[in-house]
């Protein structure tokens, strides 16, 4: 099964984490591989992660995510995350991450920010 799936939602890329804990090292380089290649393939310029499904990651995924984000700026692809569990949530603002990543509390509002052209076809 693979660590990723897809979806799109207008013109949006949403990419959900099927992996409840993302610990591995096996798990996080085939993650970090998975999405450089949605990026690299994102064409609408517009891409959310769900974390909807994550309970548990290790602090290297924050670099891959730190990497990604990279990308994105480069590519001019707008990149937002949502529904980060409270406990990782902390994480992310001791390692002031939420100041420089695009977080949201759930997808609809995730989607909502990326504007109208996003949000409907």
């Amino acid at each position: 099964m693979p660590s990723l799936m897809s979806q799109s939602h207008g013109k949006v890329l949403v990419i959900y984490f099927t992996e409840a804990k993302i610990l591995e090292e096996a798990t996080l380089q085939g993650i970090g591989r998975e999405l450089m290649e949605f990026a690299a393939r994102c064409d609408s310029q517009q891409m959310l992660l769900n974390f909807e499904n994550v309970k548990f990651m290790s602090s290297a995924m924050l670099g891959k995510l730190v990497q990604l984000n990279k990308k994105c700026k480069e590519d001019k692809i707008d990149l937002k995350l949502c529904s980060i569990a409270e406990s990782l949530m902390e994480v992310f603002k001791l390692t002031r991450l939420n100041k420089i990543l695009d977080i949201h509390s759930d997808e609809e509002r995730a989607l909502k920010a990326f504007g109208s052209k996003g949000f409907f076809v």
